[in-house]
């Protein structure tokens, strides 16, 4: 089974069709029909290592001051409470807890879904991102999961390689400062080439910038580790920044997407937004 990291840049991408949601859509169209999705979402960065068990997973809206319709957004996709065990027995010894109640989909997991696979019917399952843990745990967690593609899993890490809500600039809706195209283009260079050297990004010049905080890029460490456990590398499925000072860069692990026939720009935030929501 295929394996992806999306860049999902704002939770607007969710309404909008544009070159990267398009291409989304062109991903899950391409993959063939997972028997569950597993999810390494940024939104989900608790301090513990768990993984969502309930049966029928609620649609989270984790964001405040967007419109009215993003809230409306359902993704009612079933869950797969039985898959805990195959993901314990896989990342063995690491402890995986099993939420039963505080979570489900979070918008890093169906703006995203809602195009690749839009029927919903696919079951679900999230794996928090465990802030105590450094980026070797992330790595070398993603490493562990391979296992779990033989058996029809499809993992799909959703965050971005460049992320920083504090300098986005809206008079650049389709491109990137300097330092955010360069360290986009670094970790390009390590996901096509030496997935198995990411960890090395951690000392560019520009990671301060493009990483000041870690939820959003760690994502991307579970499919290099991944693409590192199959002795690949990486696919850019497709590429840009965007508002200045995120990257849209998605990658995929054994699958061919044809380009998306759009070239409309990611979505923008709404006005006065993120300034005032560090969790968008």
């Amino acid at each position: 089974m295929p394996a992806a990291f999306i860049g999902h840049g704002s939770p607007m991408n969710a309404l909008e069709l544009n070159r990267y949601t398009a291409t989304w859509r062109a991903f899950g169209l391409s993959v063939p029909r997972p028997r569950a999705i597993l999810v390494v979402s940024a939104h989900w960065y608790i301090n513990a290592t768990a993984v969502t068990v309930m049966a029928r997973p609620r649609t989270i809206h984790d964001f405040y001051g967007f419109p009215r319709e993003l809230f409306e957004v359902q993704y009612p996709a079933p869950g797969m409470p039985e898959l805990l065990e195959e993901i314990s027995d896989a990342v063995e010894p690491t402890w995986v807890g099993a939420d039963t109640d505080s979570w489900g989909i979070d918008h890093g997991s169906w703006s995203v879904l809602r195009h690749a696979f839009p029927d919903a019917d696919i079951p679900v399952v999230q794996l928090s991102i465990n802030g105590d843990k450094d980026f070797g745990y992330h790595f070398d967690l993603g490493a562990r999961l391979a296992q779990l593609r033989a058996r029809g899993i499809l993992v799909l890490g959703s965050g971005n390689v460049v992320h920083n809500l504090r300098s986005i600039d809206p008079r650049y809706p389709d491109s990137g400062f300097d330092w955010a195209r360069r360290f986009d283009a670094s970790a390009m260079d390590l996901m096509v080439n030496r997935p198995a050297d990411i960890l090395n990004l951690v000392g560019h010049e520009d990671f301060q910038a493009s990483v000041p905080t870690p939820d959003h890029f760690l994502p991307l460490l579970y499919l290099a580790g991944l693409a590192a456990a199959s002795g690949g590398n990486a696919d850019v499925l497709v590429d840009g920044c965007a508002l200045g000072s995120l990257s849209m860069t998605a990658y995929t692990l054994d699958i061919d997407c044809p380009q998306a026939s759009t070239d409309a720009s990611a979505a923008p935030f709404p006005e006065g937004i993120p300034a005032d929501n560090t969790n968008a």
